[in-house]
């Protein structure tokens, strides 16, 4: 499971022209599950998420999580994240999750999220979105999680 995280000022989502999904500071996430991805890996990237300190503490290092700030999360479906780029010049995305596998995957995501994080909001699955964010720093993070038995 892949999730691409940015620290963020304010982000959201819109989907015709209606607002799905926003917050003010926090972490923005794209999210895409890949084949072989279970809930182990979606709860597995959520736990990393939810406690990678990417914000500033005091002295101004990276020392706080999304957690520790109490700050928004935007979760958002992004089966573009498997792409796999290896050759040509148009990526292929056979490696990302079967859509009903990908929808269920990211709906435990935002169950689990909402059940352990205030602010949680979400773009929405199979959705044509139009995503606006401000990245605060910029600070941009590729976490993955590779199914039990694999290695990417």
């Amino acid at each position: 499971m892949i999730g691409l995280l940015q620290r963020v000022s304010e982000a959201a989502v819109r989907v015709d022209g209606e607002t799905v999904g926003a917050i003010g500071p926090g972490l923005m996430v794209l999210l895409c599950a890949e084949k072989g991805d279970t809930e182990r890996e979606a709860e597995a990237l959520l736990a990393k998420l939810l406690t990678y300190r990417v914000f500033s503490d005091e002295a101004g290092k990276m020392n706080r999580s999304v957690t520790d700030t109490e700050g928004g999360l935007l979760l958002v479906p992004q089966f573009t994240l498997a792409a796999d780029t290896k050759s040509g010049t148009r990526p292929s995305f056979s490696p990302a999750a079967a859509p009903e596998d990908g929808l269920r995957l990211f709906e435990h995501v935002v169950r689990q999220a909402r059940a352990r994080h205030g602010i949680v909001e979400t773009g929405r699955f199979g959705a044509d979105m139009k995503v606006s964010l401000t990245n605060d720093g910029p600070v941009t993070i590729w976490l993955q999680v590779d199914p039990v038995g694999t290695s990417r």
